[in-house]
């Protein structure tokens, strides 16, 4: 169909000089191409797919096409970012043989803030990233971004000193990846909708791959060449995240298309000669009044107090438990690769679950994450403990691979980049804050028992919370429903009584004439 508007466009052109505006007695032109827009704006409009009039059914992603290779390129932005931050443990150890001196307790302290930083500010980044990617475009910003990212990188490569990494690594190439990170998420939705759990399963499968082999890399790396040439070698992962950026081609209107209607071709141009004027709202707070996703919003940050303290002190809670065994990073790897496996399943699942009920995954996601937390202390056979880790990684995945499809449902295309950034800026926060309160349990008890009783907790907590998400939801939609069909009623009969009283007038009219 899209073809055919274009010819019609093109064949229309300017022809013939339109009126400036309707006359008086002619209905309202519906949204489109037509014969007041130049070929260049009528490019534009398809190209966009601005939404049509009130009622009408919104436009269809194309569940494919260019869609696999934007699929692929956010795959690569998901591997990337979050395998170079979960491998960031090889170069933790690097960084302290590096920059260590005499008092290497201080030492540990100040190393481990430059990781810890770098990935709180992915995510504390994400609600300021939403707004450009809604004033810019997913493509613009997830350009950009890789290119700070590459900077900051490189510019890590030539330090000699641990405090400027605070910068360089820190909040440089962090803020970097936030800004490539975040667009992946919000574009697969342009394209895919039927299959958009399917596309996201793979997407965030790349982190798992990534995670599972990158540590692998960079440790034969810094054996041969070191730490600095190690980050350069990086750097290709953020030139690659740079042109893959490129594919993300606009199909949907951005919200500062809707509130300013500017008009450009943008097809084959990155920086096309737009005037940029930002919306009226750079912060949509409005999202918040939709009360399903208010209620999102609080309970996935409850349950992330708990959700990342295994992932950061399990291999200590191995060394100190499980001294006699070879291989402990073993464990690691168990739940990389079953969180792999996991993105894939439920996500294909999540494509057959319809609506909002999509979050019952997340509910069970976050139960058996809880309760496997809880049963890492009662492992006294290091058997059981990597069946735990499997479990864990499996539902770890579930709760990932389906974050952006339940955004979609809860608040559309055209409000889910704010709502993303948004969400992923409130989980920054028990992010940085759950596993140093972990840390502090394990100080003061002398063992992380109660630490991972208490991470269980939480996860329970955030997915009881979310278990009235479906009814909220539910409830809202069917008032919104019956408010909508009674508008239409309404406005169904008043368009009756106004062709009845033109008729009339005709009617009229024409037996005055014959009189």
């Amino acid at each position: 169909m899209v073809p055919f508007q274009e010819e019609s466009a093109a064949a229309r052109g300017t022809s013939e000089a339109p009126p400036p505006y309707p006359k008086p007695m002619e209905t309202a032109p519906l949204p489109g191409p037509g014969p007041s827009d130049g070929p260049e704006a009528a490019a534009e409009k398809v190209e966009v797919e601005l939404p049509g009039p009130v009622g009408s059914e919104p436009p269809q992603p194309p569940e494919g096409g260019w869609g696999w290779l934007v699929m692929l390129a956010a795959m690569w932005c998901n591997g990337s970012v979050f395998g170079i931050q979960n491998a960031c443990g090889v170069l933790f150890v690097s960084m302290l043989k590096t920059f260590g001196s005499d008092d290497q307790g201080k030492m540990v302290f100040k190393t481990a803030w430059v990781g810890s930083l770098s990935m709180g500010m992915i995510f504390f980044c994400c609600p300021i990233v939403s707004v450009f990617t809604d004033i810019f475009g997913c493509r613009k910003t997830a350009v950009v971004g890789a290119a700070v990212g590459f900077i900051g990188l490189m510019s890590s490569s030539f330090v000699s000193s641990i405090e400027p990494l605070y910068l360089t690594y820190g909040i440089i190439f962090a803020c970097g990846c936030s800004f490539a990170y975040q667009p992946s998420l919000v574009i697969l939705g342009h394209y895919f909708k039927k299959r958009l759990g399917l596309v996201n399963g793979i997407v965030t499968a790349g982190s798992s791959v990534f995670t599972i082999s990158l540590p692998f890399l960079l440790r034969a790396l810094i054996d041969s060449v070191g730490l600095f040439d190690t980050l350069r070698v990086l750097c290709v992962f953020m030139f690659v995240l740079f042109l893959a950026g490129f594919t993300y081609r606009p199909l949907a209107s951005s919200a500062k298309d809707k509130e300013s209607g500017t008009k450009g071709d943008n097809r084959f141009s990155l920086f096309s000669r737009r005037k940029y004027s930002p919306p009226k709202k750079i912060f949509n707070f409005a999202i918040f009044k939709v009360t399903a996703y208010a209620v999102w919003a609080v309970g996935i940050p409850l349950a992330l107090f708990g959700y990342f303290v295994p992932y950061v002190h399990l291999m200590k809670h191995v060394n100190e438990r499980f001294k006699e065994e070879n291989n402990k990073e073993v464990v690691l790897m168990c739940i990389g690769i079953t969180s792999g496996v996991g993105r894939l399943l439920f996500g294909r699942i999540a494509d057959y679950v319809p609506g909002v009920k999509k979050i019952y995954l997340q509910v069970l996601s976050f139960f058996f994450i809880g309760l496997m937390s809880m049963m890492i202390p009662l492992c006294s056979v290091f058997g059981a403990l990597i069946a735990v880790c499997l479990i864990m990684g499996l539902f770890d995945g579930c709760f990932i691979s389906i974050m952006a499809p339940i955004a979609f449902e809860l608040v559309g295309a055209q409000d889910v980049s704010q709502a993303i950034g948004f969400l992923l800026g409130f989980m920054s926060i028990p992010m940085t804050v759950g596993p140093p309160i972990a840390g502090l349990l394990r100080d003061k008890l002398g063992s992380y028992d109660v630490a991972f009783y208490l991470a269980g907790l939480p996860p329970l907590i955030g997915g009881a919370v979310l278990c009235f998400i479906p009814w909220i939801h539910s409830k809202k939609q069917g008032g919104t429903n019956k408010t909508t069909g009674g508008e239409k009623v309404e406005k169904m009969l008043e368009n009756q009584n106004s062709v009845l009283s033109s008729s009339s007038g005709l009617l009229k009219k024409e037996s005055d004439s014959v009189i």
